[in-house]
């Protein structure tokens, strides 16, 4: 069953890049955007807790903090990325999050400075570059950094979630703060630069992109709490052949050989820097 659950989170986060991209293309602000992808799970997080009666104050402030901080940055920067390029691309620099773990590690982390782990992240660089080599348009590389910010971005929001998992925090309290966080992100850019009511195909974008962006984030939290961690890592990398998939049907987006040549290279080194990470017990 985990496997099936990581399998459906990776359909569902694919879906939800293609709306986010298709909301774009429809004129929907990225405010908007990032507001609407809270709300749902805000909502039903929200109803869930108090009909269970559960507690809503988290064990610690501080961690919830810069958890939301990163994790919204990395929203942000990885929205914006998706909606200037090519799915596939942006999803692939998006999920770069374990090459700067391994990255930090190597570094402040304490970790062993071993071959092994050197090479997933000298592996990973050469995947980018392939990626963003000099084939990628002038006004594309604003986007394209901010992919990889977001995969940065989200590399300290995992560091933040693991200390919260530490110290016995739920993952639906984890989850509700970030959504709570998100939502109130967007609407305070939308409070400056005015709110536009989007076309019918605009709000249904935006409805796939809630939905599927709440189911998603649910199978997710299941898959990694079913089983080996590994396992899970390795299987939400499937979300590059669903971007690809959704990306050439939609927009007829096709990688040529060295895109998705970085594209493998950037998949199996962040999945060796998970298993080393985890071999380490530096467990995501």
């Amino acid at each position: 069953m985990q496997a099936l659950w990581m399998l459906a989170s990776t359909l569902m986060f694919g879906i939800m890049g293609a709306s986010i991209k298709m909301a774009s293309e429809y004129h929907v602000t990225l405010a908007e955007i990032i507001l609407m992808r809270g709300l749902p799970s805000v909502a039903l997080l929200l109803f869930w807790a108090r009909a269970s009666g559960l507690s809503l104050r988290p064990l610690r402030w501080r961690p919830h903090f810069w958890r939301n901080v990163s994790g919204t940055g990395a929203m942000w920067l990885g929205f914006y990325a998706v909606s200037q390029l090519p799915l596939a691309t942006a999803t692939t620099l998006t999920y770069t999050a374990p090459l700067f773990i391994a990255g930090y590690m190597l570094g402040w982390g304490g970790a062993r400075r071993d071959g092994l782990r050197i090479f997933a992240v000298a592996l990973g660089f050469a995947g980018v570059l392939a990626v963003l080599r000099p084939a990628i348009n002038p006004e594309q590389w604003l986007a394209a950094l901010c992919g990889l910010g977001a995969g940065a971005c989200g590399a300290l929001s995992q560091l933040q979630i693991r200390s919260l998992g530490r110290l016995g925090e739920p993952a639906w309290r984890v989850v509700l703060y970030f959504s709570v966080c998100t939502c109130l992100s967007g609407a305070l850019v939308l409070l400056v630069q005015g709110w536009h009511m989007p076309s019918l195909r605009g709000w249904l974008a935006l409805a796939v992109l809630g939905l599927t962006g709440l189911g998603g984030q649910l199978a997710l939290t299941r898959a990694f709490g079913a089983g080996s961690a590994l396992l899970s890592a390795a299987l939400q990398y499937t979300i590059i052949i669903v971007a690809s998939v959704l990306g050439f049907l939609l927009w007829g987006d096709r990688p040529d050989a060295m895109a998705a040549a970085g594209m493998g290279l950037i998949v199996g080194a962040s999945l060796l820097s998970v298993w080393c990470t985890m071999r380490g017990n530096h467990k995501l």
